[in-house]
């Protein structure tokens, strides 16, 4: 098992610094710019974020941790189905037809109350299990910890601040997943 868990978070560091790496930033707040949404690399780079939540929630070696990584896991995964999918829908919409309309579209996907709601307290809960299990596997899962810990603020970043923090996710999982190893 523990080979497995750090295949997998080596994997979701990986996939964790490909979401930011390769999302397409545009100004959102335009119309030209929610063509970005309409993109494969809009797509990809999103499923790369969801991808990474389910294997560190899955791989997590400490149970209490774990169980709140799932729940955290399990209440931001459908805001990113609407990213990734409900987005990009408009984001194609608004290639075939540039109506600025669609900017009310995507203000009323994004800011849904139960929608951002579950958004940020799963992220806060995948924050709280990463901290947990930082308690518990000790000093090599800190940065680990720090990186679920700035996740929701790092939305609030320029793309190179983004770019960082996916630096930062791949650095604290593979230090989570060589921890593993280590400890076998």
């Amino acid at each position: 098992m523990t080979r497995f868990q750090a295949g997998a978070f080596g994997l979701a560091g990986v996939f964790f610094l490909l979401y930011p790496v390769l999302r397409p930033y545009s100004d959102e707040t335009t119309v030209h710019g929610l063509t970005a949404m309409g993109t494969t690399a809009w797509i990809t780079s999103h499923l790369f974020a969801v991808a990474g939540f389910v294997l560190v929630a899955i791989a997590l070696p400490v149970r209490r941790a774990a169980l709140v990584a799932a729940v955290g896991a399990g209440l931001t995964l459908p805001y990113y189905g609407a990213e990734v999918f409900g987005l990009h829908a408009i984001g194609l919409r608004a290639a075939q037809d540039p109506d600025p309309a669609l900017l009310e579209l995507v203000d009323a996907v994004r800011y849904q109350p139960a929608a951002i709601t579950m958004f940020g307290v799963g992220l806060l809960l995948l924050a709280a299990g990463a901290i947990l299990a930082a308690v518990e596997l000790k000093a090599l899962a800190i940065p680990y910890a720090v990186a679920f810990a700035l996740f929701l603020p790092q939305f609030f970043m320029p793309p190179a601040g983004r770019i960082a923090h996916g630096v930062l996710m791949l650095v604290g999982c593979v230090l989570v997943g060589w921890k593993l190893v280590r400890t076998r």
